[in-house]
């Protein structure tokens, strides 16, 4: 009777010691992907502020050609380079106005083809494209990080871990249905 007990005792002790060594495991694991979800942030508001300084230089090297205009782009390149990025809807919203202002600068390149041959010019759009890629790069390298943090905060049983200790899904960087819908059509223009 006793050793039954016993043996009875040890297998709760087992099973408890095995719930805790899972929790801890899925605890790290939702930690360690809860900052690698940061970091890839974190990366995308440092390339989108070398973007913003890029068009800054860009707009100033414009200022040679177009004192009015580039000086109120170059003071909106200001203000809005100071803003921080930390949620995916903020990136977003950084970008809308990154784009914003690229057309802008293009559409003084354009009434100046003088400055379009600039070298200056050329070279500073080169970087802004570079540093496009780059936000590219960092925009997948966070979804797909959030892809694996939502998989462990929504599936079970790290989904009971996770809504334990106050963990949530991350929120998916996303493309602007408005802008796609304008986006030409290419089996119209293919004529298919």
């Amino acid at each position: 009777m006793v050793t039954v007990l016993v043996l009875i005792l040890g297998l709760i002790i087992f099973l408890v010691l095995v719930v805790l060594v899972y929790i801890f495991k899925t605890q790290r694991t939702l930690v360690n992907l809860d900052e690698l979800c940061k970091n890839a942030m974190s990366q995308i508001a440092v390339q989108l502020n070398s973007r913003w300084d890029a068009l800054l230089a860009l707009a100033k090297t414009a200022a040679k050609y177009s004192k009015h205009e580039s000086e109120t782009l170059i003071n909106v390149i200001n203000a809005r380079r100071q803003s921080t990025v930390v949620t995916a809807e903020e990136a977003k919203q950084q970008q809308g106005e990154l784009s914003q202002v690229l057309g802008r600068l293009m559409a003084i390149g354009e009434a100046y083809p003088d400055l379009k041959a600039n070298d200056l010019y050329a070279k500073t759009m080169d970087s802004v494209n570079s540093y496009e890629e780059n936000v590219r790069m960092s925009r997948m390298v966070y979804n797909d990080t959030a892809t694996k943090m939502n998989r462990m905060v929504r599936m079970w049983p790290s989904s009971f871990v996770a809504s334990m200790l106050n963990f949530r899904e991350k929120a998916y960087l996303t493309v602007d249905e408005e802008k796609k819908n304008n986006y030409p059509n290419l089996d119209e223009a293919f004529g298919q």
